[in-house]
């Protein structure tokens, strides 16, 4: 069951909302977190057993905090060694052995059986939701919290599990206690949800198909012109496809009393490395900065250790996307190009002309895209050399014509659109009309009202006809 779904949308939404709102205030925390396990337990099937478990071990250490004499720091690296040891045994197992088994080969010993294992939904995300309440409650940020439900809601609050934004608890904790929803907050959180719905089924879902398609295809055969096509359509699918389950998750938090972080800040308007990482995936950026960078020094230290802080902390982002090695040459493609930028080329990049800037930050961010898309790290040298014409000539069968379509040109236009902050500059706009006190102004606020009613209606009604006429196409993150 997807966000994007019809079963979710008509069926179990409706229902949450019903069951939530029309309880009583103190039963709204255990039919929320039924709900929420219900919506686990339609996707992840038998692996929900990993979600309870990590709640009850965590619940658990968070209580031990309490008792008199328990050396803080003990916990704290039980509590770590135990959460990264799960996650490490579903999600990287499949790597270790295939890494670990051709050694064992030559060695002549038994091959290590650790492939086959699928990794539960959203792993990721709770682990790290996890990790943020031991470390909190261990630097005294926060209290340990006594009731098992308010935790386990926080780890696995529907809206947010699969995919985060990931909410440090430090945030939380005041939100998991007695909730307010007022009509406007509500209607504010169904405007974010459809907004989101729209980013996926509208721009994401159409480009992904042409990017699916063309990654799909060996990379030595490509034409240089289906290539770029190809990580262009990717490059636009994964921001709308991950801001738009973003907004989804924000929108439905807030109809339910919850404020989650923001997690995009239109990136592809970034001059430099550093800046596309202060606006994409921000609330991740956030962890790996309070909960692993500073820890490890930060920049107060020496120009080497800070350098070598943060390729750790960016190979460790990387390999913490996916198990495989093109995510950690990934990860140590950013850490390198951060640290490019705080030596003298950060300083040229600075006096540069703003197009220049902002064609580099794209540029790398696009090339880095590869690495994340491609199968392998020789899938990605292959669509790198065709994406500059090495490969030589390339097979006649695939040719643009094959991939575009009126459907396709659209959500490209709108995504490069949509990409921009130009929605942000109108809302502003009409937000400010009505302090001129004219009728002219208030009668253009009115105007704008009613055309952002009826664009959220259209947005909408088009979502829903693409989610019963399209085909299962799940989020990108979710894998993750």
């Amino acid at each position: 069951m997807l966000f994007n779904s019809a079963l979710f949308l008509f069926v179990f939404l409706p229902g949450a909302w019903a069951a939530y709102h029309l309880s009583w205030r103190k039963a709204r925390n255990p039919i929320l977190l039924m709900a929420s396990l219900v919506f686990y337990l339609w996707g992840g099937r038998d692996q929900v057993v990993v979600l309870l478990l990590s709640i009850v071990i965590n619940c658990l250490l968070g209580w031990l905090f309490l008792l008199p004499g328990q050396s803080k720091k003990l916990v704290l690296t039980l509590g770590i060694t135990l959460n990264l040891a799960l996650l490490a045994s579903y999600k990287y197992i499949g790597f270790l052995a295939s890494n670990l088994n051709p050694i064992l080969a030559r060695l002549e010993f038994a091959p290590f059986t650790g492939s086959g294992i699928v990794a539960p939904l959203g792993i990721s995300f709770f682990t790290f939701h996890a990790l943020s309440y031991l470390v909190d409650l261990y630097r005294g940020r926060a209290a340990p919290q006594l009731n098992p439900c308010k935790f386990a809601l926080y780890l696995a609050v529907f809206p947010k599990i699969l995919a985060g934004p990931i909410l440090k608890y430090q945030d939380a904790e005041h939100q998991l206690g007695d909730r307010t929803v007022s009509p406007d907050s509500f209607l504010m959180g169904i405007r974010r949800f459809i907004i989101g719905l729209g980013k996926k089924t509208l721009i994401a879902n159409p480009l992904a198909v042409v990017a699916d398609k063309i990654f799909a295809i060996p990379g030595n055969e490509l034409s240089p012109d289906v290539a770029w096509l190809g990580i262009l359509c990717y490059t636009l699918q994964i921001y709308f496809d991950f801001s738009g389950y973003t907004d989804m998750a924000v929108g439905l938090g807030k109809t339910f009393g919850f404020e989650f972080p923001e997690n995009f800040n239109y990136p592809y308007i970034s001059q430099s490395v550093q800046e596309f990482w202060r606006r994409w995936h921000m609330s991740l950026s956030t962890w790996f900065r309070d909960y692993l960078y500073l820890p490890l020094g930060g920049n107060r230290c020496t120009r080497a250790r800070h350098y070598r802080n943060l390729i750790v902390v960016f190979v460790l982002c990387g390999f913490w996307h996916g198990a495989s090695w093109n995510f950690i040459v990934w990860g140590l493609w950013y850490g390198l190009f951060l640290v490019l930028e705080r030596l003298e080329f950060g300083q040229v990049l600075r006096r540069a002309w703003r197009p220049l800037r902002h064609g580099y930050a794209l540029t790398v961010v696009v090339a880095g895209w590869v690495l994340f898309r491609a199968e392998d790290l020789s899938h990605a040298l292959h669509y790198y050399a065709s994406l500059v014409g090495l490969n030589g000539p390339a097979s006649g069968q695939y040719y643009l014509d094959l991939y575009v379509n009126s459907e396709v040109l659209l959500a490209f236009i709108f995504g490069m659109i949509a990409a921009m902050p130009a929605a942000a500059v109108l809302k502003n706009l009409a937000v400010g009309l009505p302090a001129y006190g004219t009728r002219w102004a208030r009668a253009a606020a009115w105007s704008f009202s009613l055309a952002h009613l009826l664009f959220l209606s259209s947005l909408f009604l088009l979502s829903c006809m693409a989610v019963a006429g399209g085909t299962y196409n799940p989020f990108i993150y979710f894998k993750f």
